[in-house]
């Protein structure tokens, strides 16, 4: 439940259409469910959702395609590193990236990046995707 909670709580933050993989927020969420199965701790959950930000924030979302299966492959992973590190006491810091030094600004980092920055990325996509369909 937590998981999912959390996964969700990141993307409504997020327009409708981002350029951000929603692999990646389904990811955090994961890091978030396994880190409280694992831990319990709310220290541990969010250094795990921060080390989360700092590795995968800049995956982009290039439409549905066989490529998304890897994407989901590599946020999985990034997510069972992250929980581990985390599990270790060590995480991305706030000194680092757009990484805060806690968790609900290294979120709002995040999603100002996907609704602000990657807003032209997103229309780069769409026209590209658009210029293969000829």
């Amino acid at each position: 439940m937590l998981s999912h909670l959390s996964a969700i709580y990141i993307h409504h933050q997020l327009p409708r259409l981002s350029a951000l993989c929603a692999a990646t927020t389904a990811a955090m969420g994961a890091a978030a469910g396994m880190a409280w199965l694992i831990d319990g701790r709310y220290d541990t959950i969010a250094m795990a959702i921060s080390s989360m930000i700092g590795d995968v924030s800049g995956m982009i979302c290039d439409g549905a395609s066989n490529s998304c299966a890897m994407k989901v492959s590599t946020s999985a992973s990034a997510a069972w590193k992250a929980v581990l590190m985390a599990l270790d006491d060590t995480a991305v810091t706030g000194n680092e990236g757009i990484v805060a030094h806690n968790v609900e600004q290294s979120i709002s980092n995040l999603c100002s990046l996907a609704c602000r920055s990657m807003q032209q990325t997103d229309k780069q996509i769409i026209e590209i995707m658009a210029s293969k369909a000829h």
